[in-house]
C-alpha cells in the first residue's frame, strides 16, 4: 500500500495550551521546536501517526465528522489523568445514555475525542 496516515491534524486556539495538553495525554513530544502557530507531535516511544497543531479561529461543531478514539485497558484512569490534564466530560452526546465501552471527552479548545476500553489496550 502506498497510503499511511502521517499526521492528524487539529485546529486549536492555543498552541502551547493544546500542546501541553496533547503531549502529556498521549505521550508525544515535538518533532521540531514549535512555532506560534503550529507544531508536530510524535510518539515519544515507537511509531504511530504524529498529531499536528494548527492554530486557527474555527471552532469545533457539536458532532464533529471526525474524531479520535483512545483505547486503553484502564478507562476509568485514564478519563480522571486526562480531565487533571484539561479535558472536560462531554455530557450532550446524542447517544443514548447507557453502559458503553467509551467516554466522551472534549480537550482544551472543544475538540471531543472518545477514551475507548479495550483490554488489550
Amino acid at each position: 500500500m502506498a497510503l499511511r496516515v502521517g499526521s492528524i491534524v487539529v485546529t486549536v486556539a492555543d498552541v502551547a495550551r493544546a500542546m501541553a495538553f496533547w503531549a502529556g495525554a498521549l505521550d508525544l513530544v515535538p518533532r521540531e521546536a514549535p512555532e506560534p502557530d503550529w507544531v508536530v507531535l510524535r510518539p515519544r516511544v515507537g511509531t504511530g501517526p504524529n498529531l499536528s497543531l494548527a492554530l486557527g479561529e474555527s471552532r469545533p461543531t457539536y458532532f464533529p465528522h471526525v474524531h479520535l478514539d483512545l483505547y486503553t485497558a484502564d478507562r476509568a484512569q485514564e478519563v480522571r489523568r486526562l480531565l487533571g490534564l484539561g479535558a472536560r466530560l462531554v455530557e450532550d452526546w446524542p447517544y443514548p445514555q447507557g453502559d458503553h465501552d467509551y467516554v466522551v471527552l472534549e480537550d482544551p479548545d472543544g475538540n471531543r475525542f472518545c477514551v475507548v476500553h479495550k483490554p488489550d489496550g
